[in-house]
């Protein structure tokens, strides 16, 4: 090997090791049996987060993030010290860390159409907060 092609991948991963470490965990929660959170977890990983997926049943996932069931979906996100329940699109999920509200994370209730992970036409959606559902967080 060339000492300049040596050199010049060493520069490659140099460049590329804080892009790597910059990748944040995502951990999914999902109801077992459910299909549509892998698509939205699918999203997550285009996104650039490192995803693990773990099956729960529905009830205890609720509880033990304390998921009202008017707020909930089908699975539950932990990023950062943020929870995000449901389809919440790519853009939501990057406004929240980017934002850094006082919240405990957002929700999308149940499983509305067009967003990651569920098939079909794309209807308006408001992401709200866990703590104050009434504010609207992001809408499309």
């Amino acid at each position: 090997m060339k000492r300049t092609s040596f050199l010049a991948g060493i520069a490659l991963v140099a460049l590329a090791a804080p892009a790597l470490a910059a990748r944040q965990q995502c951990t999914v929660y999902r109801d077992r049996g459910c299909g549509c959170c892998g698509g939205w977890a699918a999203a997550m990983q285009s996104a650039g987060y490192d995803v693990t997926i773990v099956d729960i049943d529905r009830a205890e996932r609720l509880a033990k993030f304390s998921i009202p069931e008017a707020l909930a979906s089908c699975h539950t996100a932990a990023v950062k010290s943020y929870l995000i329940e449901g389809h919440v699109p790519m853009p939501a999920v990057a406004h929240l860390l980017r934002v850094r509200p006082k919240t405990r994370g957002v929700a999308l209730p149940g499983m509305p159409t067009g967003t990651p992970g569920m098939p079909g036409p794309k209807v308006p959606i408001a992401v709200v907060l866990l703590d104050d559902p009434t504010r609207v967080f992001y809408s499309e």
